[in-house]
């Protein structure tokens, strides 16, 4: 019997781009929360402070989302064996359960303006609301390139994506408040604001708990797994399989294989590895190798791998 594992890393490009990105967006956001905050204190206008605690929430998420960047890349210790990587993760679970709060209070206070809107300076609003709406959309353009690869960097997109959505919002009420006189624009935005980040909220707390408990990763089935392995020369059985994720990005395999008591032992933990980075982006895999005839005395040693 034996095993060996294979390991992959963030490149220190992927690490600093994602700092850089995070860095800028957190200077741009922060310095533009203040005049809506001002803004939306002088227009009365719910929906430009709903904007703006929701561009003070990017400000908090960015934030933390810095910090788990860097503490991610402190390296393992005897008492954190696989360092700390899950950083990003609770950062991400953090900034999702920060929008559902929000999305909620929100919500609550459009409920209570829609029975009697006050009086709202509909051109203020809708100045300040374009403001926060350009530089909602360079934070995009600037955080884009990580967040398909990044949980934590797509957890800060999405707060600054629900915040775009929320300066359209604000801007639409201001337009209809400033031109038509419709005060209820302001707490009709101000829900579907509160809608919209509750829907990309709740998709990124379901992902980020799917982490956590250690769920098969999106888009790998432990099925074709253990079936691809079956297929490699030399190998008679594959079991006892679990996959998960540690990070985004980073997949996570252990699986046990039977081969033939001639095979060559070394030569198919190679191809097993191989396989599982280039079919199912498993980069860091631990493969225990039985031989058929120790196996017929040990096994069953684990449940067969099922589809997940």
């Amino acid at each position: 019997m034996g095993h060996q594992h294979h390991n992959h890393h963030a490149t220190a490009a992927e690490v600093a781009g994602n700092r850089r990105r995070l860095t800028m967006a957190l200077v741009l956001t922060a310095t533009y929360m203040i005049a809506e905050v001002v803004g939306g204190l002088v227009a009365n206008s719910l929906a430009l402070l709903a904007d703006a605690g929701h561009m003070f929430s990017d400000a908090a998420a960015l934030g933390l989302s810095l910090v788990a960047v860097m503490l991610a890349q402190r390296p393992a210790t005897a008492h954190r064996t696989y360092g700390f990587h899950r950083a990003e993760i609770l950062a991400a679970l953090v900034n999702g359960a920060a929008l559902l709060t929000l999305a909620v209070l929100i919500a609550r206070e459009a409920w209570e303006r829609l029975s009697a809107p006050p009086e709202v300076q509909g051109g203020l609003m809708l100045a300040v609301a374009c403001g926060g709406l350009i530089i909602n959309v360079a934070n995009l353009l600037i955080l884009s390139g990580g967040r398909k690869s990044n949980l934590n960097i797509r957890g800060a997109w999405l707060h600054v994506m629900a915040d775009t959505l929320g300066s359209v919002g604000a801007m639409s009420a201001g337009a209809a408040i400033y031109f038509m006189g419709w005060r209820w624009a302001d707490p009709v935005a101000s829900f579907v604001i509160a809608t919209l980040v509750l829907y990309s909220a709740w998709g990124l707390v379901r992902e980020t708990l799917d982490v956590l408990m250690e769920g098969v990763p999106k888009g790998i089935s432990t099925a074709d797994v253990t079936a691809a392995l079956k297929e490699l020369p030399g190998v008679l059985d594959a079991h006892d399989l679990h996959v998960w994720s540690l990070t985004s990005g980073r997949n996570i395999a252990t699986i046990h294989l039977v081969i033939a008591e001639d095979a060559d032992h070394q030569g198919i933990i190679d191809t097993a590895n191989r396989t599982l980075a280039s079919r199912f982006a498993i980069a860091h895999a631990t493969i225990q190798v039985e031989h058929d005839e120790l196996a017929s005395q040990c096994n069953p040693c684990g449940p067969t791998a099922a589809s997940g």
